[in-house]
């Protein structure tokens, strides 16, 4: 297993250092005439972007001091970004790298054809007049007899002419070398405009807080008495070194002007200790709805002190779901432990939360991974509200967080149970989404009844 182990992880650093060896010569080395200080400093860029990525995931990881975390996280995460979209608009560079060649030898060929026009032709030398007839029986007119001409100087010799095929094209006015450096600099400059753009719009969407998504569920067992009850889901705000107080504050207000019946955390609320980081969730306490807001773990709790985080939701008002089920009005509502909590005996429960419940109301889970909808669909959940995927984040990631995850957002049906999952309404990492954008999802419950 040790040495399986350690091969996936020698291909995988392999693959790095070659994507970015290629980036490096793609972005530095073909775009200079020869070694230099730009090589130099491309290659320090590059290293030092990735040493400074790798430090900030284990600053953040080992509970390095949270002043270091944050120095190393802003650039370090955000060169994550960076370094994806500046790898994925250098490959779609090498589909308009060899039009782009072509181009200067097009437009010199056309100029050269249009230099050598008919109208530009020398003029034919004039044709000799035709003889004199000469009557019958008339003396032929007598030619004179030209006068000796000096001799002309001899012709200068020839110039040699280049060996090659004689119909063979001239080169464009801009020589190969020069037309190559010029394309391999435009490629480089508008990939790297590109991936800054893709980075820095996708980074602003992030900072300017999640947006209000509204989603209708209907619901069988749910009397006609509960219809329109609204849950606002919040997921995956990652409060930390790069997400503070001000972050946790945007979300406060957001889903306090939905105004809902009831609010739902589901989830990866922190990425750090509470030591650090409970300022910064200190805007919770602030979040209001007429049935409350309750909290159920993600895994991101299991890596900064789960019970830690408990206790400290609690004592902000939330109202923790630990495999443990409260009886509302008109429909119960359920919420079971993450999965990365079974390595520490905190896994989720579901007979506890669900196994000895009335099964003719209806029930609402809460559950920070997609994957524990099989459980749910076992225990007559007739609706699960989850997150954790960040609909993928950064594009193309949501290609793999859909493979590994039964739904990657919205809503789906499995059985007699609904599924919806939220993209989240902060960021992991990179404080950046493209492709995927936070939100916050007011649910509205409908009755089949009504």
């Amino acid at each position: 297993m040790v040495v399986v182990f350690a091969l996936v992880a020698l291909l995988a650093v392999s693959v790095l250092v070659a994507a970015n060896w290629y980036v490096w010569r793609r972005l530095f080395r073909d775009t200079t005439r020869g070694p230099g200080p730009v090589r130099r400093i491309g290659a320090v860029v590059i290293a030092g972007g990735w040493a400074l990525a790798v430090g900030a995931l284990v600053a953040e990881r080992t509970g390095a001091p949270f002043w270091l975390q944050r120095v190393l996280a802003w650039p370090g995460f955000l060169w994550l970004a960076l370094s994806i979209y500046l790898l994925l608009a250098v490959l779609a560079g090498e589909v308009v790298r060899p039009l782009l060649r072509r181009l200067p030898a097009r437009r010199a060929a056309a100029r050269e054809t249009e230099a050598v026009r008919p109208e530009n032709a020398p003029e034919e030398a004039p044709k000799p007049p035709a003889p004199e007839r000469i009557p019958a029986g008339t003396a032929p007119p007598r030619t004179p007899v030209p006068e000796p001409q000096p001799e002309p100087d001899p012709q200068p010799e020839a110039v040699p002419v280049p060996d090659g095929p004689p119909d063979a094209t001239p080169e464009s006015p801009l020589a190969v070398p020069s037309r190559r450096l010029f394309v391999s600099r435009v490629v480089a400059g508008a990939a790297a405009a590109a991936a800054v753009g893709t980075v820095g719009y996708g980074t602003y969407g992030v900072l300017s807080g999640p947006k209000v998504k509204r989603v209708t569920v209907p619901l069988a067992k749910l009397p006609r008495a509960a219809h329109g009850f609204r849950i606002a889901v919040v997921s995956d705000i990652h409060l930390g070194p790069v997400l503070g107080r001000g972050f946790a504050q945007k979300v406060v207000d957001t889903v306090n002007s939905t105004q809902p019946d009831l609010i739902a955390v589901v989830g990866d609320l922190v990425d750090g200790s509470v030591k650090d980081l409970g300022p910064a969730a200190a805007p919770l306490a602030r979040l209001k709805a007429r049935h409350g807001a309750y909290f159920v773990t993600g895994n991101h709790e299991y890596f900064s002190g789960a019970e830690q985080w408990v206790a400290e939701v609690r004592r902000l008002g939330l109202l923790p779901l630990e495999n443990a089920r409260t009886e509302l009005p008109h429909f119960d509502l359920a919420g079971v432990n993450d999965v990365a909590g079974e390595d520490e005996g905190q896994g989720p429960d579901y007979e506890k939360a669900l196994g000895d419940r009335d099964r003719s109301r209806a029930c609402v889970l809460l559950a920070h991974q997609p994957v524990q909808i099989h459980d749910a669909v076992d225990h007559g959940v007739d609706l699960q509200l989850s997150g954790h995927t960040h609909g993928g984040q950064l594009w193309p990631g949501n290609l793999i967080a859909g493979a590994a995850n039964p739904t990657l957002a919205g809503l789906e049906r499995y059985g007699d149970t609904q599924l919806y999952v939220s993209r989240g309404a902060g960021a992991w990492g990179p404080p950046t989404r493209v492709g995927a954008p936070s939100d916050i999802t007011v649910i509205e419950l409908a009755s089949r009844q009504a």
